[in-house]
């Protein structure tokens, strides 16, 4: 789900945990937001978070992995003896906690803590996705010669409108569940959650990179979601969070079969904000140079900002690693490349909702420049601090947005 800038670094609420180092207290709201849709406990979440020592990787790991694997151990026992609703809510936080215990590893992409946490979150997603009254279907989605997972939420029988949801930088096919897939769901939408590449699934099953040219990436999708009984063609929308706020409108821009998209939240250049806080002439001078290829001069620079910056620190890294990149330089340049700007904004056809989150640590601005090139039906939805929902896709306020958010479409749709 995250994103990163180099800039400033004020969360959207004064951290009541982990006061000096705000990407592990992003990190904690987006747990105690899960709650909201059974992917967390508040209570485990705070009784996890007392005991992880404030930037310490390691320390985050182990114990967001001790409750994972105590959870999941639990449910097993409650399957055993049929208790199919308790086991179904425990895989579920097991999973979540399972993704969260690797987030910070992947400096060392090899390291075997992230396979197996990886490994363990998937296995919990899918038991817990059998036991839900209606089953959620774990699908494979052709895709260049292999295949994208992802699962199939259905909200019933009949002809209905499809949602298809994904990610952005970070996140999971799994964590859309309670990010977006069962808010549908209750709805009345079915709902295709899938990964690409760069992504969670893809990315730790085949170490497949991201691409800009996501069109490439939908548009199979779309193909797949045609082939599926039950879907309404003529209503299919496509929702991307974070980095995903440039996935979808990149996609929608090409994909004219959408019938609505989502962008939460939008995002127009995401190579900008890794540049923000640095002087325009200062900064027309590394853009030259990333785009003369890596450079150590560079590397040193972003390392020394990496040293400074937990945000930057952490993302830098896993851009590394889900962008394929060789140096922190290298990642940098390729960000450059995921822009809506040259008018691909504006060949966009479909109704577009760019949301806009009040105290968003990460792409500050982003919404409202893919918002002003939108040439087609838009609409901008913004979200406050003051009501909770100022943070970065409105983590922690998960029911508030997605009320907003699914109104617009039913709306948009007329549902």
């Amino acid at each position: 789900m995250n994103a990163h800038a180099t800039g400033s670094e004020a969360p959207s609420s004064t951290p009541l945990l982990f006061q000096d180092d705000v990407q592990f207290w992003y990190e904690t709201v987006r747990m105690f937001g899960a709650d909201e849709y059974g992917g967390a406990s508040f209570g485990e979440v705070l009784a996890t978070s007392a005991r992880i020592k404030a930037g310490d990787y390691d320390s985050w790991y182990d114990e967001w992995n001790r409750i994972a694997d105590r959870i999941a151990a639990e449910a097993d026992g409650q399957l055993a003896r049929h208790h199919r609703i308790s086991a179904r809510d425990n895989y579920l936080r097991a999973c979540n906690y399972y993704r969260a215990s690797e987030f910070f590893l992947h400096e060392n992409p090899a390291d075997p803590r992230v396979a197996r946490a990886y490994k363990r979150s998937v296995d919990c997603y899918k038991k817990a996705a059998d036991l839900h009254d209606l089953p959620i279907e774990p699908v494979e989605i052709p895709y260049e010669g292999t295949t994208l997972p992802g699962y199939l939420h259905r909200a019933g029988s009949g002809t209905r409108p499809l949602l298809i949801h994904h990610t952005g930088f970070d996140g999971s096919a799994e964590e859309k569940h309670w990010s977006g897939a069962r808010a549908a769901v209750e709805r009345g939408y079915h709902v295709l959650c899938f990964d690409g590449p760069g992504q969670s699934g893809p990315l730790h099953r085949e170490g497949l990179t991201f691409r800009p040219d996501w069109e490439k990436v939908v548009t199979p999708v779309v193909d797949f979601a045609m082939t599926l009984p039950g879907i309404d063609p003529d209503r299919i929308a496509l929702r991307g969070e974070s980095l995903g706020g440039y996935l979808a409108p990149r996609a929608a821009a090409f994909e004219h079969r959408l019938a609505a998209v989502i962008a939460n939240d939008g995002v127009f250049e995401y190579g900008s904000p890794h540049f923000a806080a640095a002087p325009a002439d200062r900064r027309v001078a590394m853009l030259k140079a990333l785009r003369a290829g890596p450079s150590e001069q560079i590397d040193k620079l972003i390392r020394a900002g990496m040293a400074q910056s937990p945000v930057a620190r952490w993302s830098i890294t896993h851009g590394i690693w889900c962008f394929g990149a060789s140096s922190p330089s290298d990642y940098m340049r390729m960000t450059l490349d995921y822009t809506m700007a040259g008018g691909i904004a504006e060949q966009i056809r479909c109704p577009t909702l760019v949301c806009d989150a009040e105290g968003d640590l990460f792409f500050k601005g982003q919404p409202q420049q893919l918002f002003d090139h939108l040439t087609c039906p838009k609409t901008l939805m913004t979200f406050s601090n003051e009501e909770g929902a100022g943070a970065h896709c409105e983590v922690g306020a998960a029911r508030l947005a997605n009320a907003r958010m699914f109104d617009w479409l039913d709306e948009t749709l007329g549902l």
